[in-house]
């Protein structure tokens, strides 16, 4: 990794480069895509299951494009029995966290009649996506399926890729299962996108889709959005260490690496005041390398998008990680949660040397799905508010109305709106 001291100029071109990651730089698949949906759109599951035997060699029907129960116990049968209860265990974690999140309709009622509130209603029917093949990651499925249970959705679709042989993977059958899929189809890519949003005559139209995916997934929840709802359009992950030189390199240089066997895109970055952990961690960067299993990603996920900048003081370094707006941010200084205050931009923040990033991935309770490419300045992580809809609430008796009706109608007739102020003064006629 690059060694880079840190000023405004390095910051700005930093910044620039890290951009170039964005989705919208894919416009040259967009045209693919929109062609698929509208052939989805027109014929359903007859281009769906063309698709499949165009992109996964598989042979789909209707008699088997519903995954069975059958099917799911299989599954069971076929995975490491510890395994099972640890995805078991980190279910509990996910459904304990996001059960503190939940926020219950309240009403107001004063005494001069007026009752104002807010109703939360979940969502009727939430379609989840899943890669499949290489990119199967059941620990997503629970992120995503969880969160929408413990709102309150009644019924969760799930597509999912099938491979050559029909099968589906079966970590995310038994992760699906575990949090509480209602319905799994065996589909992938656009297509899968496409079915959820406009419905088939086997799958049901969603309200909103959620789900990782490759670029043609991804340019197909965008291309949607507006006719169903979306939680993002997820970039390549991310992650950025701010330390002190009381920092464990070694720890830091694995916490890096983490991430840049994702993909070629990921991005790992270290902020530092000390020149000499900066050091340490690209040598121990080196010695890592050499030996993980997926090597050629993460180099190239390094010459790309990996740095080591040297901030002359802790000042610049936080303020840079403001700019970022990292997808995930390691705190490793001497006071972590004092750092921590100053961090207005992250999507999720591990404070300390035994709270390293994969804890939130997989174990931890608080969900994975993060803002990438620095949209973490204004969204969140995935949360139960994403599968709710907050519905106002508002009662007036005639006493509270007539001692506002003559401001409300000066208000709308000063925007024009005659028919406003009517609707209003009909009700005090011949007063």
């Amino acid at each position: 990794m690059r060694i880079i001291s840190l000023n405004n100029e390095a910051k700005k071109d930093l910044l620039e480069n890290l951009l170039k990651r964005s989705t919208n730089d894919y416009g040259e698949y967009e045209k693919t895509v929109a062609e698929i949906i509208e052939n989805v759109r027109q014929r359903k599951e007859e281009a769906l299951f063309e698709y499949s035997l165009k992109f996964d060699k598989c042979v789909i029907t209707k008699e088997n494009f519903r995954v069975t129960r059958e099917e799911i116990d299989e599954a069971y049968k076929s995975l490491d029995e510890h395994f099972i209860q640890v995805m078991k265990n980190s279910a509990a974690n996910i459904r304990e966290y996001h059960e503190k999140q939940k926020r219950n309709s309240w009403f107001e009622a004063k005494a001069d009649g007026t009752i104002l509130g807010q109703k939360i209603t979940p969502m009727q029917t939430v379609g989840v996506y899943v890669p499949g093949g290489k990119a199967a990651y059941p620990s997503t499925t629970l992120m995503n399926v969880v969160p929408a249970k413990v709102a309150g959705v009644p019924n969760i679709v799930m597509a999912t890729p099938a491979g050559a042989d029909g099968r589906v993977n079966p970590a995310t059958l038994a992760a699906a299962d575990i949090a509480g899929v209602d319905t799994i189809f065996k589909v992938g890519g656009a297509q899968a996108i496409a079915a959820m949003a406009y419905g088939t005559e086997m799958i049901p139209k969603v309200d909103k889709i959620v789900g990782p995916g490759n670029i043609f997934v991804a340019l197909a929840k965008r291309a949607v959005y507006g006719h169903v709802s979306i939680d993002s359009i997820a970039g390549p992950s991310e992650i950025l260490v701010l330390a002190d030189e009381s920092a464990n390199p070694r720890y830091v240089a694995a916490d890096l690496l983490s991430q840049a066997e994702h993909d070629e895109l990921a991005s790992a970055i270290l902020i530092t005041t000390s020149m000499e952990l900066a050091k340490k961690v690209e040598e121990e960067i080196q010695q890592f390398v050499n030996v993980l299993e997926r090597r050629e990603i993460i180099r190239k996920s390094l010459d790309n998008y990996g740095y080591i900048l040297v901030a002359p003081d802790m000042d610049m370094a936080i303020d840079t990680a403001n700019d970022i707006a990292s997808e995930h941010l390691e705190i490793l200084t001497k006071n972590p949660f004092d750092t921590m205050t100053r961090i207005r931009n992250a999507g999720a923040i591990f404070l300390g040397e035994y709270s390293s990033e994969p804890l939130g991935d997989y174990y931890a309770g608080p969900n994975h799905v993060l803002p990438t490419n620095g949209t973490a300045k204004f969204f969140s992580p995935l949360n139960v508010d994403d599968y709710v809809k907050k519905s106002s609430i508002i009662s007036y008796s005639r006493e509270a109305l007539e001692k506002v009706h003559q401001d409300i109608e000066l208000f709308a007739e000063q925007e024009g709106l005659t028919a406003h102020a009517n609707s209003i003064r009909v009700r005090f006629d011949g007063k």
